[in-house]
């Protein structure tokens, strides 16, 4: 059994035993409920009675259907709601025989609590799972073999193990014994006459190879298009082929596997069911917090920098809606999504609640299939749209103010915990002459080579940017200028090896570097590593180009 497999086992024991100790635990909370219903009929302390009672009884009709209690959970939603009345309106003007009918319905409660239902907690595929360090594999199915031969050599240029087919039938065959990690193939195919997206049904093997789908084809039009999308296709390219556009497609997809794990605060005072959303977030691969003390938020937040707050709406000196409030004060902050997560079933105050700024409100009791799927997908979107906003078009790298940024924010790491971050500037040599003779569409695909050759080629912690034209930075967190000199020069010669096709006529290309170590100069700080690593880089090039230099 693997590491996850076993992970996911033991997060199912624990969700089980908590399942257990909540049931075991229930009497005590349905007594100390009833107390206070008693002393309510009494007259004593009403408002202070009914503002305890509320909170209370929100945390039970969330919590009772988490762990199985349906029946329990809808009915003391009516209770909690009789409540919230009471609480907008004077209480003096109750009549006292209503009190002890909802002490009546409260007591009533210990009937249900021998409810069988059960609650399996169904855990999704982690679409972000650590991918090996093997090329991806890619099918490509396209009947025309020049097309076909022409693209998979394009793409084996970029380290992709591509296999090619011409006809359906031979793809659906290798399918039974093996498996690619995303395939692309003709939306149409002349010799068959047929629509692909209807031909792969005949293709069980193919059509539910459960992996990544992208369409090629010379159609544009919308049904084409919707018959693409209803198999789950991930991108939709035409003829003639924008390779560049298509790799950096590809790469996207291959990238998402290598993703750092989904990071998720958790803000709730229910200890016991802050600690079952935790652990169903953590069966998903996800790394979460939990925050019960709202006063910490904005040091938690620093701390651990998370991509989405998972809220409860009532808590018993801060409402969500305070909070959300206070995030959205801090510049930094002004765009991290914020889900309430309430057992509050009232649409007005859901509305009200998200118009507050937060950006989606979900209603205990959640299943765990469904908070899952909710947090993935917000965390997801979050990302896609940061990526927009700070990476370049055409490589997916960080754009040039962004890179710029991230040398600040890790030379004052490097100084904070006393260890050396490295910069590198890098250029293809000679690229001007590429677009004169082969064209800015040739051009951009030797950009996007360097760029996917650079993330193949560095870790997960290095950073990447597209600094302006053909020129690149790269940061290199905990590395000396010797690691960084011997793994600049690997690219370069890896990066001399690749050739390019256009038209019949083959080249290749060279890249020079130059880079600054805070070691060496430790009185420097982003922006003066960067100056030097550019300076390294024009000595390389006045050096006579291919070549690394250090600053």
């Amino acid at each position: 059994m693997s590491r996850k497999a076993v992970a996911s086992a033991e997060i199912a024991k624990l969700l089980e035993q908590q399942r257990a100790d909540y049931r075991a635990r229930l009497p005590e909370q349905l007594t100390q409920l009833q107390k206070l219903a008693d002393d309510l009929a009494l007259g004593k302390r009403r408002q202070a009675i009914l503002e305890e009672l509320h909170q209370r009884l929100h945390k039970l009709a969330g919590a009772g259907g988490t762990f199985g209690l349906n029946t329990l959970s809808s009915r003391v939603q009516s209770l909690e709601q009789q409540v919230k009345d009471w609480l907008s309106d004077p209480v003096d003007t109750v009549d006292a025989a209503i009190w002890r009918s909802f002490a009546s319905n409260l007591a009533q409660l210990r009937e249900l609590m021998a409810e069988s239902g059960h609650q399996a907690i169904a855990i999704l595929p982690d679409a972000t799972e650590e991918a090996d360090e093997q090329a991806v594999r890619v099918w490509l199915v396209e009947d025309d073999p020049l097309v076909g031969r022409e693209l998979a050599q394009q793409l084996e240029s970029f380290n992709y193990e591509v296999c090619y087919f011409q006809c359906l039938s031979d793809a659906e065959q290798a399918a039974h014994t093996n498996c690619p990690d995303i395939l692309i193939m003709d939306v149409m195919f002349e010799q068959a006459g047929e629509n692909a997206t209807k031909v792969l049904h005949r293709y069980p093997a193919l059509k539910d190879i459960g992996r990544p789908l992208l369409f090629i084809s010379s159609s544009d039009d919308f049904q084409s298009r919707v018959r693409a999308s209803r198999l789950g296709a991930e991108g939709y390219f035409l003829k003639p082929l924008d390779v560049p556009r298509l790799i950096n497609r590809l790469a996207e997809i291959s990238e998402k596997r290598k993703q750092p794990p989904q990071r998720v605060l958790i803000v709730d005072d229910d200890t016991v069911l802050a600690e079952h959303y935790r652990l169903i977030l953590l069966s998903g691969g996800m790394e979460v917090e939990v925050l019960q003390q709202p006063e910490q938020i904005i040091d938690r937040l620093e701390a651990f920098r998370p991509e989405l707050v998972l809220m409860d709406l009532y808590m018993p000196e801060y409402r969500g809606q305070d909070l959300a409030g206070v995030i959205r004060q801090y510049e930094n902050w002004a765009g991290l999504p914020i889900v309430f997560l309430s057992a509050e079933t009232d649409l007005n105050v859901q509305i009200q609640a998200v118009g507050t700024g937060a950006d989606d409100f979900l209603t205990k009791p959640i299943s765990g299939t469904h908070l899952l799927a909710a947090v993935r997908v917000r965390i997801a979107r979050a990302r896609q749209l940061s990526a927009q906003i700070s990476r370049d078009s055409l490589t997916g790298l960080l754009k040039h103010a962004a890179i710029k940024e991230m040398v600040d924010i890790e030379a004052a790491r490097s100084q904070r915990i006393g260890k050396p971050v490295t910069v590198a500037m890098l250029d293809i040599d000679h690229f001007k002459t590429v677009n004169d003779t082969y064209g800015h569409a040739v051009g951009d695909l030797v950009i996007s080579s360097v760029a996917m050759l650079l993330r193949q080629r560095l870790r997960r912690s290095d950073i990447i940017g597209r600094y302006g034209g053909e020129e690149f930075a790269v940061i290199l967190p905990e590395c000396s200028a010797e690691d960084a000199c011997r793994l600049l020069e690997d690219i370069r010669l890896r990066f001399s090896t690749v050739h390019f096709n256009h038209e019949g006529r083959e080249f290749s290309c060279t890249l020079s570097a130059g880079l600054a170590s805070s070691r060496e100069l430790p009185n420097h700080g982003g922006a003066e590593l960067l100056v030097a690593a550019d300076e390294a880089l024009y000595s390389a090039k006045r050096g006579g180009r291919d070549q690394v230099q250090v600053a």
